[in-house]
Parts: structure tokens; sequence; C-alpha cells
């Protein structure tokens, strides 16, 4: 009896678990072959992007299109663009959430908000009208790469051959450029006059007649020693008629054009707004920079109250010193103040990083489990560029054959001030730019696209953060160098004021420039480059301090809900894993990690 009732049973659980195993196979392999299709659809958009940018496949190392480069103006691009990423948004959005690992979903979404994000992008014709500016345009970038110490590899002769055709292609969005502004013109999309001013003498710059002084003649200077004299001979004659023949006019006819024509044209007034759908553009441009929905009108409030709070520290740096007057007396005390500019030469400057670099190394595990393999230096900016440059950082190559870059404009090294260096250095180097993007580039986790996005919000966001890790990694032991950190901080909360009265307020290039003077340690010309840096891309300054308060904020509730539980290596090792993302998703991924850790 017992036995005719459990052999029946045991067969049923057999069944039973036949059955469940085949469920259970069933979904795994539904989620596979889900999986698959992210995979392909994500690699798909990469490869396709890689080719209808080709220049931004050269600076992350991919070599394959390096002769190319597209008129980035044309309709037929645009048309292309836009198809792109209605392509793949359609594609993606079909994809089932439920099927997805959390890693899958959150490319999901980023691939989502990229898309639309960037479709939203091309409604406006800003950027079409508007191509050339003082600081972020083509040419610029271009000018980078000629130098032949930038992401255009010059080590073959194959090489060399690539950018006399990139060249060309260039020189036709040139042409383009000049077209799209002449209609700009008639249409009301033309650059304030003060920023024109500043890019005529960049075009004048490149008008040099004596062709081996030219910028775009650098990689013949620096032939590799495996060319054999008939390939130096040859390349040299071929560049030299290119400078001649091809770049050296159509600068020639830009300068014409900006000095002539575009100039007597230039706006007077200094925002967005002025232009044609500018108020639109420039709730776009918030939401592309900061990945947020907040309003002009908040970010401005915000702004005024971080500058009132920032301010607060400042005054008791300034008594911790001994200076007695007030706190407007003494950012021209520290601007002007011979101690802090200890330097003649430029090779002077690019050491004192170096220091600061070294002092901080015996702490940098303290904060971060994982550091990146990417080289890392120190330049100064090309010569071409710096007067109007502020300090930067250039990724290095994905495959890790070009280190990453910190560039520092230095035109001129007695009058450099040194007292914000640290800071700067924490922003646009180590634990900053550096760190992030380098960790994000090196994750074999992450797909392709992934390791290439930037989101100001977060990637400048992040950069600001590191700067208040100073004390944590044994820098601001000094009170000036403090007083740098609360003066880069109090800068880019100026920004917030600054830019969203530039842009949505009304205010003049003049009273964006004396409100910058009124509450920040920067020297007048300095606060004149930064305040037209802002004239020219709307948006792109407030993404600094939104991010570093985001990333602040993250912190406090990791640290408030997790307890003991929380470790600072570990909250930042979830930050930068996940590649540069949109704020809004960073922060459903902290939440996760908190609720997991409960």
């Amino acid at each position: 009896m017992i036995k005719k009732i459990i052999i029946p049973f045991v067969l049923v659980l057999s069944l039973i678990g036949c059955k469940n195993e085949n469920q259970d196979s069933s979904v795994e392999n539904k989620e596979n072959q889900v999986s698959t299709k992210l995979d392909s659809i994500l690699n798909n958009y990469y490869e396709d992007g890689l080719k209808l940018n080709p220049v931004s496949a050269t600076t992350s190392g991919d070599m394959r299109y390096n002769d190319r480069f597209p008129n980035f103006l044309s309709s037929a691009y645009e048309d292309s663009l836009r198809n792109y990423y209605t392509k793949y948004r359609d594609v993606v959005s079909q994809i089932n959430d439920e099927d997805l690992s959390a890693t899958e979903k959150l490319s999901k979404d980023i691939l989502l908000w990229e898309c639309d994000l960037n479709l939203g992008t091309l409604e406006f014709k800003k950027n079409k009208y508007m191509p050339i500016d003082q600081m972020w345009s083509v040419n610029l970038f271009m000018g980078q790469l000629a130098s032949g110490a930038s992401a255009q590899p010059f080590k073959t002769v194959e090489d060399y051959e690539n950018w006399l055709k990139r060249v060309d292609g260039f020189l036709t969005w040139m042409d383009s450029a000049e077209e799209n502004m002449r209609k700009g013109m008639e249409l009301g999309y033309v650059l304030p006059a003060s920023l024109i001013k500043k890019v005529i003498p960049q075009m004048k710059s490149m008008t040099n007649p004596e062709v081996e002084d030219h910028l775009f003649y650098s990689p013949v200077k620096n032939f590799p020693d495996s060319f054999s004299e008939e390939e130096k001979q040859r390349l040299t004659e071929e560049y030299t008629k290119m400078i001649r023949e091809k770049v050296i006019p159509q600068y020639n006819k830009m300068h014409s054009f900006m000095k002539d024509e575009y100039l007597p044209k230039g706006r007077e007034s200094s925002g967005i707004a002025d232009i044609p759908e500018g108020e639109e553009y420039y709730k776009h441009q918030i939401k592309l920079y900061t990945t947020t929905d907040m309003t002009a009108e908040e970010i401005h409030q915000l702004g005024l109250d971080e500058v009132a709070r920032i301010s607060k520290e400042m005054e008791k740096v300034k008594k911790e010193v001994g200076y007695e007057g007030d706190l407007k007396s003494f950012f021209n005390y520290v601007r002007e103040n011979k101690d802090l500019m200890p330097f003649t030469k430029p090779e002077e400057v690019i050491a004192n990083f170096e220091k600061i670099h070294e002092r901080m190394k015996p702490n940098i595990s303290k904060l971060f489990s994982e550091t990146p393999e990417t080289a890392f230096e120190v330049r100064r900016t090309e010569e071409f560029r710096e007067k109007s440059a502020s300090a930067q950082y250039n990724p290095g190559s994905l495959d890790g054959s070009r280190p990453g870059i910190f560039y520092v404009p230095i035109p001129d090294a007695s009058g450099y001030n040194i007292y914000s260096d640290e800071s700067l250095f924490l922003h646009e180097a180590i634990p900053g730019h550096h760190y992030q993007i380098s960790l994000t580039q090196e994750n074999e986790e992450l797909p392709d696209f992934r390791k290439t996005l930037w989101y100001s919000g977060y990637g400048e966001g992040w950069a600001l953060y590191s700067e208040s890790l100073g004390e944590e990694l044994g820098l601001f032991t000094d009170p000036y160098q403090y007083f740098g950190m609360l003066g880069a901080e109090m800068h880019r909360a100026v920004r917030l004021v600054v830019d969203t009265g530039l842009h949505s307020k009304g205010w003049t290039r003049e009273e964006a420039i004396q409100y910058s003077l009124e509450n920040e340690a920067e020297p007048k010309a300095s606060v004149i480059s930064e305040i037209e840096r802002y004239m020219a891309n709307p948006g792109q300054a407030l993404s600094y301090k939104i991010g570093q308060l985001k990333i602040m904020e993250l912190r406090d509730r990791a640290q408030q809900q997790m307890g003991e539980a929380f470790d600072i290596r570990e909250y930042h090792k979830q930050v930068l894993e996940t590649g540069c993302v949109p704020l809004e998703l960073l922060e459903n991924k902290i939440d996760n990690w908190i609720a997991e850790a409960k």
C-alpha cells in the first residue's frame, strides 16, 4: 500500500520537475535571445555611429575611418542623423524590460535617452546656422589634430595620407559653414559681436604664408625615422601644396568673411533668447547638459543660494590668513598676490601639477578600490589656442595607446597664479575626468557605445565632486589652496547665476562679468573669457554644480541609510562603474544599491 502510493508520487514529482526544468529552460532561452538581440542592437548602434562621425571614432582610438571628414552641416548628413536615431529608438523600444538584467535595462534606458535627446537637438537650427565660435567649434578641434600631438595618428605613411584626405573634407565643411552663416545672417542666427571679435584672430593665425611655420605643417617636422627619404620628400611636397593651395586660402577667405561681413551683423545682445526659438533652445540645452527637468528660474535661485553659502566659508579663510578687508577686496588680494605667482617658465607650472599628484598618491587607496590603467600626462595647451582656452582634459584612447592628457593654458608663466592648482588637478585630472573616463573605457562589462558617451551633468558633476575630496587625499593644507577649492566651487555656483541670467533673464555680457568679479577671485581677463564661453554654448556651464550636488546628495543618502555598512570606496565604485549616465539613471542605480545592502 505504501509502495503503491509512494511510487506514483515520485513519478509525479519527477514529471513536475521535468516540467519546471522545461519552463526554466524556456525562460532562460528567451532571456538569452533577448540579451543577444539587445547586444546586437547596441553594437550596431555603436558601429553605425562611428561611421556617421569618423572624427569621434579617431578620438576613441578606432582608426578605420581616419581619412574621413563628413560635411556635418549638410542637409544629407542631418537626414542621416535623424534616420539613425529614429531607427534605433524604435528598435530598442520593442524590447521588454522584464527580459533584461539590471545592466541591460540601464543600457536600453541610456540608448532611448540618447536618441530622444539628439532628435530634439535636430529640431533646432542654431547649430546649423551658427557653426563657428571662439571656443567649441570644429575648426579649433581640427587645429589640435593638425598639430600631430593629439588623437590623429602620424606614425605611418598611410596615416599621413589619411590626414590629407581628412583635411579636404574639413575644407568642404568650412565652405558650408560660411554658406550657412550667410543664411543665418538673413534669419537672425548670428553670434554676438563680442564673440566674433575673438574668432577673427583665430582665423588670421592660420593664414601665415610661411608654410614651414604653419600649424598644419607640424607633422612634416616629425616624420618617423622609419620613413624613407623618398617618402619624406613626397609627403613634404604634398603637405606644402595642401597648406599653400588649400588651407591658407580657405582660412583667408573665412577671415575676410568674418571681419568684413559677419562682424558688422553681429548681435549686440548676449543671450541665446534673442535668436529665433532661443527660449525653447535654452530649455533644451538645460535638459541636455544637466539631464534634469529643472527650470532656468530654479537653477538661478539655486545658484544664488550656493553663492551665499560658499561666501560664508570664504570669510573663514580670509579671517584665518589675517586679511582685514572685505571679501571683495580679498579676491583682488588673492588675484594680485605675487607670492602666489612663483614661476617664470611654463615648465615650472607643469612640474607643480606633477608634485600635486605625488602628494596625493599615498591616500588614493583610502577612497578608491579601482584605479585606471590608462596612462596620464600634463601638457601645456597649444599656443594657437591657449589665449582663449580653459584648462581641459582630453581622454586617452579606448585601446590604451594614447594617454589621457590634462592641458593647461600658460600664456604668461610669470602671471600664472597657483592658488587653485590643487582643485584644478583634482577636477581635470585625478580623480576627476581621468578616473571617470578611463575607468569607463576600461570596463569590459559595458557595451562599446557606453564607453564614449558624455553626459555633462554626470561627467562634470563627478569632476567638481572630486574637488571636494582634496582634504581626504592629503591636499588643502595651505589655506590659499583651500580657498582655491572654494573659489572653484564658487566659480561653478556663479555659473548657475550668470548662465541663466544671460540666457533667460536678459543680462548683458557686462552685467554677467560684473557679477562674476564681485563674487569670485578670478582675474578679469579670465572672467571675460568664461562669460564669453557661456555665451557661445548656453547651458553647458550649468552641468558642473547640478551634477556635483546630486552626487553629494546620493553619498549623504547612502551614508544615512546604510550606517556602518557604508564604504566610501564602494560608493565611488558604484558611481564610476556605470560609465557616463544621465543623473536620473544614476540616482536609480544608487537607490537600488542602498536597498540591496539593507
